[in-house]
């Protein structure tokens, strides 16, 4: 079978699965396969019923005596089910499953995992997985002594490690095992490990096919290990791999235009700017004006937290461009970013007489510099040559967007690119994902920036919140409050929505004295002192607080408005969606409050405190709540000590995984689903191996698998050859 078998061709699987897979980013067979659990439940442990003990997870395998569907009186169904085997018997219950009865009756051989529950004196499972044993004995076992005749089997879904996915309204980790258990021979029949030989037992790697079989389906924890090693081992060193080629390349191409480069004018750049560069700006500044000084274009990435300065940065480089003739591009992914780039760049390189254009849907002006969105990839056409590219964010521009942006010229030469980052990624990602790219990080902050006060917030605390934001208001500050949907979803009803939050908000801080205790005056609340700071100022004036509402589906000038309005403290409280994570500058803002944090990454987390706290007064971001999970209580509890991008990025990566660095498609983590990022060891020899392979081979002519494995992968992601 093709591995890239659509989804909806594949047996068993109809329309109905096939949309609820793409929510799961499934398309494919392959895609399937490349499925990975997040976890297994160990129900190895096969105990016989009578040396059962209370708490402990075990699995079962016997017969059921007897089984029954009892109705309650409030019109639900519980069935009740003995089940025996050659020691004794137990009573099984499901809450709700009326329809078993038509699955297991009695007779038949079955096995049962779960947690094992005291009923007085007597043992109990209670709604347990179970899985009918499959038997060419089809003789009617109801007597205990009988269930020893119970063939051997190889169970799925119970009596072993059990295989857990990410799953999907409507697709439960059940299903997917299924799917996978039938159609992964077929898969494997055919395929060809495309890692050369004496990689494998260099690095003592599992065979490809052993890999996949045995992460889906393994004995033990030893067989889990020795899979997850190959298949991060293959993640790490195929991206290496497409990095150095990607770098070739781009050398490939055409010359780049070799800027000259006077130092006086960067002297005279850095004395008229209002503030002292960082080291690590000066560091930054000087890497890229050497680039820009070679024939070979640039490629580098320039990574800093919000409000380390790259702007300033990029602003160097495009003096540096204008002074030899060339203009400059700067995309990037929003409007609102777009916008302040604008500003920011017109403001810095005033000095200098340098025309700053603004090129979205809603606004065209060329200039020097021309800072526009998408926008300028279809309709722009600049009046000088370009000879630099700035693209802010590239994670959040597609694949197709980025070539386009300096593939796509007719230019007789390639302009110099340099991207910008605010998401904080960790360096041994950084490293991998970017190996093609020149890298640049700002790594300290500009004197002044201040650390933002952060707090783990439990609902009960809310009344407090809101009271403490009133009284900055008071003070003259203004606050951010964002949610993560502009609408409620009907499928995940506890996290909030930036509409029906407004609402509430516009109620809560109205003229009524009381009612903004309408939120929580229900809630029990125990009598502990306030994680809230004490405000200076004491003065209560509800009736003058305004509020916005801010989010993506917004006409562009409606929200320019709302952002013009804010920044000049027409609007108090801005509710919004993440799409104030980059380009919003507003130093009166002190308060971020989060709601459903859970929701967010923590890079993404630390993005959005970075819009406050750019000021001179006391900053804070409130992180609300509704989940009791201690692993996600732990995550964001990180916020409130960490105030390093680089350093939370790493804890996610850990926890969550490299897709919920960005947790955006296209921004090329999809490729890592298994990367075992905290072996920094195992990366450097997955790199090194990469390197090795194109040293001897440049063209992969001598490794006609990998060739084709890469030509899979860059044609998956939609990438340029």
């Amino acid at each position: 079978m093709n591995p890239q078998t659509p989804i909806n061709d594949l047996p068993g699987i109809g329309s109905y699965y096939t949309r609820k897979l793409k929510k799961l980013d499934i398309k494919t067979l392959e895609d399937l396969i490349y499925h990975f659990p997040f976890r297994y439940d160990d129900f190895s442990q096969i105990s016989t019923i009578s040396n059962l003990t209370p708490g402990e997870k075990i699995s079962i395998q016997g017969v059921i005596w007897q089984i029954r569907n009892i109705r309650t009186r409030s019109g639900k169904f519980v069935t009740v089910a003995t089940v025996a085997d050659q020691s004794s018997t137990i009573e099984v219950i499901w809450f709700n499953q009326p329809y078993l009865t038509k699955t297991l009756k009695a007779g038949l051989p079955v096995s049962l995992s779960g947690k094992v529950q005291l009923d007085g004196n007597h043992p109990k499972l209670i709604s347990p997985s179970y899985e009918v044993i499959r038997s060419t004995d089809h003789s009617s076992l109801t007597r205990p002594e009988q269930s020893r005749r119970i063939p051997n089997h190889s169970t799925l879904h119970t009596g072993r490690l059990v295989p857990i996915y990410p799953e999907t309204e409507g697709l439960t980790s059940k299903w997917i095992r299924a799917k996978i258990a039938k159609l992964l021979p077929s898969y494997l029949h055919n395929l060809r490990d495309f890692l050369p030989q004496p990689i494998i037992k260099h690095q003592n790697l599992a065979a490809l096919n052993s890999a996949l079989a045995k992460i889906h389906f393994p004995k033990n924890y030893q067989e889990v290990e020795m899979s997850r090693k190959r298949l991060s081992f293959d993640e790490i060193f195929l991206v290496s791999l497409m990095s150095i080629i990607k770098k070739l390349q781009w050398q490939k191409l055409k010359k780049a235009p070799k800027l000259t480069v006077k130092d006086t004018r960067i002297e005279e750049f850095t004395k008229s700017l209002p503030f002292e560069l960082t080291d690590a700006q000066k560091k930054a500044m000087a890497e890229i004006i050497s680039d820009l000084k070679q024939e070979k274009p640039t490629n580098r990435l320039l990574e800093g937290d919000v409000g380390s300065g790259k702007t300033v940065v990029a602003a160097a480089a495009s003096l540096i461009a204008f002074d030899n003739n060339f203009d400059t591009i700067l995309a990037a992914p929003t409007e609102i970013l777009t916008f302040q780039h604008q500003k920011t760049l017109a403001q810095i390189l005033k000095p200098f007489k340098i025309k700053v254009g603004i090129w979205t849907s809603s606004k065209k002006q060329k200039g020097h510099i021309t800072c526009g969105t998408h926008a300028l990839l279809n309709s722009f056409k600049p009046d000088r040559q370009i000879g630099l590219v700035v693209v802010d964010e590239q994670h959040r521009f597609g694949v197709a967007q980025r070539a386009k942006l300096f593939l796509d010229q007719s230019a007789k030469i390639t302009p110099h690119l340099l991207t910008m980052t605010a998401t904080p990624i960790p360096r041994t990602l950084a490293l991998t994902m970017y190996g093609d790219l020149d890298l640049s990080f700002l790594d300290e902050m500009p004197k002044g920036r201040q650390k933002i006060s952060t707090h783990v917030v439990p609902n009960f605390k809310r009344n407090d919140a809101y009271k403490f934001i009133e009284k900055e208001i008071t003070g003259g500050r203004q606050a951010f409050i964002i949610t993560p949907f502009v609408e409620p979803s009907e499928s995940m009803v506890t996290v909030r929505a930036a509409t029906v939050e407004f609402e509430k908000l516009q109620k809560i801080f109205s003229r009524q004295p009381n009612v903004i205790l309408s939120e929580t005056k229900n809630l029990k609340r125990p009598n502990k002192r306030s994680f809230v700071p004490q405000s200076g100022t004491q003065d209560d004036t509800r009736g003058g607080t305004k509020l916005g509402l801010l989010h993506g589906r917004l006409k562009s000038r409606d929200k320019e408005k709302i952002i013009n309005d804010f920044k000049n403290n027409k609007i108090h409280i801005l509710v919004a969606t993440p799409v104030v994570e980059v380009g919003i500058d507003v130093p009166n803002a002190t308060i971020m409050l989060i709601e459903s944090a859970e929701r967010f990454g923590l890079a993404q987390l630390h993005q959005l405190r970075g819009r406050v706290g750019r000021g001179e007064h006391k900053s804070y971001c409130f992180l609300f709540t509704d989940s009791n999970a201690q692993n996600s209580l732990k995550r964001l509890k990180s916020m409130e000590k960490i105030h390093v991008g680089a350093q939370l990025a790493e804890i996610d990566l850990n926890m969550r995984g490299a897709g919920e660095i960005f947790g955006l498609k296209q921004s090329g983590f999809e490729n890592f689903k298994i990367a075992d990022f905290s072996n920094r060891q195992s990366i450097t020899v997955a790199q090194l191996q990469a390197k090795g392979i194109i040293d001897s081979d440049p063209n992969l002519k001598k490794h006609p698998l990998l060739k084709g494995k890469i030509s899979a992968l860059k044609e998956q992601y939609s990438e340029p050859n």
